[in-house]
Parts: structure tokens; sequence; C-alpha cells
């Protein structure tokens, strides 16, 4: 696919919070056991690999790509859930905001959070960016490596099958391959091509392979 852009995007691997269900958006949670032992390093054809600052997705691209260099974005970190960071749902049934919020995620804001709206556009900023950096090396293929929430919206925005947010299920430490037309990604249209980026041992110990499958 000569003059095709390629974006790959991987969620972070499971943390000690996500394993007990609680919120976290921008606060921090290790990697759990499980979480890192799903995670492997990886042998990618990606010049450019972008990941949030939050530990979970730096620690994760420590294991996914050893002793390579990182550009870290701040604009790249999960949805901020304000006074809700690190609470369960039973924590919160009975809050009426959480309630409220839970009816219309996408106009209700956390209290001391963040909206759709506003984690909408920090997202699209940070795509931009990652596009003009790729430009300006002359760069084919970037990885970035995020959260749930952020992936979902790229993947709603961008996907060349148009799905609610809500839809789209992320696994963490898994990866979603995007393969844009240049003019297309220029213009900030969708991708031609999504596949699955299947992680598995790679036979020789040398690293790991991607594996695509087609979505």
């Amino acid at each position: 696919m000569d003059g095709n852009l390629v974006i790959t995007l991987f969620r972070h691997g499971l943390t000690v919070a996500n394993e007990r269900k609680a919120y976290i958006g921008w606060s921090d949670s290790p990697l759990s056991r499980k979480g890192k032992a799903q995670l492997f390093p990886l042998v990618i054809d990606a010049p450019l690999i972008f990941s949030s600052d939050l530990k979970r997705c730096t620690d994760t691209v420590a294991i996914l790509f050893p002793e390579r260099s990182v550009i870290q974005k701040k604009e790249l970190r999960e949805l901020h859930f304000g006074k809700w960071e690190g609470k369960t749902y039973e924590d919160l049934k009975e809050d009426s905001d959480y309630k409220k919020w839970l009816e219309n995620p996408f106009a209700e804001i956390p209290p001391n959070g963040e909206g759709f709206d506003q984690f909408a556009a920090r997202i699209q900023h940070s795509w931009k960016s990652v596009k003009e950096q790729m430009a300006k090396q002359g760069i084919k293929r970037a990885a970035i490596v995020t959260h749930g929430g952020v992936i979902r919206y790229l993947l709603m925005k961008y996907a060349p099958v148009e799905k609610p947010f809500w839809e789209w299920g992320i696994p963490h430490g898994k990866g979603w391959e995007m393969t844009f037309d240049t003019e297309d990604l220029r213009r900030d249209g969708r991708c031609i091509l999504l596949r699955e980026a299947l992680i598995t041992a790679n036979p020789s110990g040398s690293g790991n392979i991607i594996k695509e499958k087609g979505k």
C-alpha cells in the first residue's frame, strides 16, 4: 500500500484499579501482575511512538517497546473523572450527579472533572500534532499507547465503518492498526482499513510479532 500511512493504537495493560473496576482517568494505578504478564516486547516498524504521560501507559511502553524513544503527550490522557477518580460504581451508585452522568455521559460533566466535548477537543488537538510530526519527518508508520476512552473516540471518528462510542470494545493490552490514504489523513478523513493487531510470542525468542486480522 505505497502512499498510505499507518497508525497503530495500543491500550495500556490491565492495572490494579482496573481489576477492582475503579474509575481512573488522570489518577494513576500500577499495572497488575496479570496486566504485566499479558504484555510482550514487540517487533514493529514504527519510527515514531507516542504515549500518554500517565504511568500505566509509560510502563506499558517500556514492555512493548523496550529501549525505544517515546514522545509523551499529556493530551493523550483518559477522560478526567474529577471527584470520582479511584471510586467504583458501588461507591457512586447513590450519587445524584453520577446517576445523571450515567444517563447522559456526553452532556453531563463529572464534578471537578472533564466534559466529553473538552475531552474530544483535547484528543483532536493531539491527533493533529501526531499527523503533523509524521508529515514533518516523512514518517509513514507510528504507534500510540493510550487509554480506552481515547481509542474509542479515535475509532468512532476515524474507523472505516461508523459505530457509536460505546460499541467499540477495547481490551487492555490490545492494538488496532489504522491504514489511511495520505490525502484522507491530511483532510482528517476516515481510514481505509482497520485491523486488530494480535500480539503473539515470536518462536525465535527475539521479540514478538504483530499478526493482523481483518476487521
